[in-house]
């Protein structure tokens, strides 16, 4: 009998005993849990990909809401600087416009004021040059008839 022969029969003998240890079933069932668990670490890789792109979205949609809200906020504070400025502005405004009427209230009191001093001034000029004239024109004597007719009269008027 030849090596073949005997490199056969050693095959045989040896497929057989791996047959009677069950050791197809053990590779077949090792693979089989080997496949099993393959699955269910794909399993979990898709249920953490949806979670993640849920969040992802979530996220976006956030910060969608968060530019809009920056928006509204700086659309809010320019207007509401414009009505600030156009309150001040108009707050001005009147302000200049009181101020210009009180000056020119006070500009018109200074001029009466300066016409009343004037004519008073004028008035004591004129009685002083009255009574310059009358005392050059009148003499003792008249002045003191006209003084008591003068008292006269008052007490007349008094009583």
């Amino acid at each position: 009998m030849d090596a073949t022969f005997w490199a056969l029969i050693s095959l045989i003998i040896f497929l057989a005993i791996l047959a009677y240890l069950k050791v197809p079933g053990m590779i077949g069932k090792s693979l089989d849990d080997r496949a099993h668990r393959i699955k269910n670490e794909l399993e979990e890789a898709r249920k953490l990909r949806e979670d993640a792109q849920q969040l992802l979205a979530e996220y976006q949609r956030k910060r969608q809401e968060a530019e809009q809200e920056a928006k509204d906020l700086v659309a809010a504070a320019k207007r509401e600087s414009k009505q600030i400025v156009a309150e001040a502005k108009q707050k001005t405004e009147e302000y200049v416009a009181r101020r210009t009427e009180l000056a020119e209230q006070k500009i018109a009191q200074a001029e009466r004021d300066a016409v009343s001093e004037v004519r008073a001034l004028a008035v004591d000029v004129a009685v002083a040059a009255a009574s310059r004239i009358l005392a050059d024109k009148v003499d003792a004597k008249t002045g003191g008839d006209l003084f008591k007719s003068s008292v006269t009269e008052v007490k007349s008027k008094l009583n």
